[in-house]
């Protein structure tokens, strides 16, 4: 585990002989020739690159709890509806906000200044001021906490179709919803997720929190092929050694690693055909975050005939479960840091419906929680006055 410094010492310029160490490391036996391309044969000569002028970038400590709100980057790019969210979280018992900087599309949504990055492609200025943002949220003691969407990736799967999911006869595979992913077996993209967590760290975000770390679900599970990942190691396998992966070349940064698992990670054993397994990600981050939304659940689940109806319910027993997991596992059960909805689906989710999520999390034992609303208006009310077992 990392050692959290209030002010880390960082360099604007790169590792940039991380592509080639990358290859030289535990994982190189790995990495397959198909994927040594002129991106990772650059990095030796762009190693000799002096570095950049050295620069202090603050962050603020983990605050007990943490109590957060999402904000997509189109928000944080928007000076009028940020300001309105900023103004919510100083007035309310919210005191941490978590902002896309990669999301489901791909697109990073700031600057990037590694030259490995930039030419990937994937920067879409969303946000052009988002090291002075964060800045600001700090002179009001909000904790910043870095969004990045991992193996869900339209654009480099557009870019890069040979690190895709493929179905059958060979083109990219698509989920429900349209979008594709990565193959979680193509390490060159995990060094490419790890410079976007160190450039990300450099704009002063307080945290790096990992999103869609997984297998693809949710499309036609029979019409799907791996170029990478040979079926020779069991998906969990896979992740962790992901997870263990961003583990070590992110433990220098001085800043937590905090990733989002399904919520049924909580009471399910298996890894619910996507990797995902609750004791398998407990060493390697330093919060874990379970979706814990009752609208995801489904009908039968304990005994309900609608979760989503049913809130205080399905968080109580899904966080008490991981609680007792993690006990068992690692004695930290405090990692625990649950996701739960501000957002209609299978029931109306008005100011009491979410206090009744706050509620289950505090009587589960835990005191953090972070609030998702796709649409970043948020049920003000339910924030104003805090229910906390204490």
């Amino acid at each position: 585990m990392k050692k959290f410094k209030k002010t880390a010492m960082v360099f604007i310029g790169l590792g940039l002989s991380a592509a080639g160490i990358f290859l030289l490391g535990d994982f190189g036996q790995y990495f397959s020739p198909q994927v040594y391309d002129s991106r990772i044969a650059a990095s030796d000569e762009l190693a000799s690159v002096p570095a950049a002028i050295e620069e202090k970038v603050e962050h603020l400590p983990t605050p007990e709890p943490v109590r957060a709100i999402y904000m997509t980057s189109w928000v944080a790019g928007t000076s009028d509806w940020r300001a309105e969210l900023v103004k919510f979280v100083e007035d309310s018992e919210v005191n941490s906000i978590v902002i896309d900087v990669k999301d489901y599309s791909g697109r990073i949504a700031f600057e990037v200044k590694d030259p490995v990055l930039k030419e990937w492609g994937a920067q879409e200025l969303r946000v052009r001021d988002f090291r002075e943002f964060i800045k600001g949220l700090h002179v009001k003691n909000i904790y910043a906490i870095a969004r990045i969407s991992v193996f869900q990736d339209p654009y480099m799967t557009g870019k890069r179709p040979d690190l895709a999911v493929k179905n059958r006869e060979g083109g990219v595979w698509k989920d429900r919803k349209g979008l594709s992913w990565i193959d979680p077996a193509a390490r060159e993209y995990w060094d490419y997720i790890v410079r976007l967590a160190e450039e990300t760290e450099r704009l002063g975000f307080d945290e790096l929190n990992f999103d869609y770390i997984r297998f693809p679900s949710d499309g036609d599970m029979k019409n799907i092929k791996y170029d990478y990942w040979d079926k020779e190691i069991a998906e969990r396998d896979l992740l962790l050694e992901f997870f263990a992966y961003l583990d070590e070349r992110l433990s220098d940064l001085g800043v937590p690693i905090s990733g989002d698992f399904f919520g049924m990670v909580t009471t399910n054993y298996d890894d619910l055909n996507i990797g995902q397994v609750l004791e398998y990600a407990a060493p390697y981050f330093d919060y874990i975050s379970p979706m814990v939304y009752p609208s995801h659940y489904p009908s039968g689940f304990i005994g309900l005939k609608n979760p989503a109806a049913n809130p205080y319910e399905v968080i109580h027993y899904s966080m008490s479960k991981a609680y007792g997991r993690l006990r068992t596992a690692t004695s930290t059960p405090a990692k625990l840091r649950p996701w739960i909805q501000d957002f209609d689906l299978g029931a109306t989710y008005d100011a009491e419906m979410i206090k009744k999520q706050k509620q289950a999390v505090y009587d589960s034992g835990l005191t953090s929680w972070m609030a998702w609303d796709p649409a970043n208006k948020y049920t003000r009310e339910a924030y104003y006055s805090s229910i906390n077992s204490e």
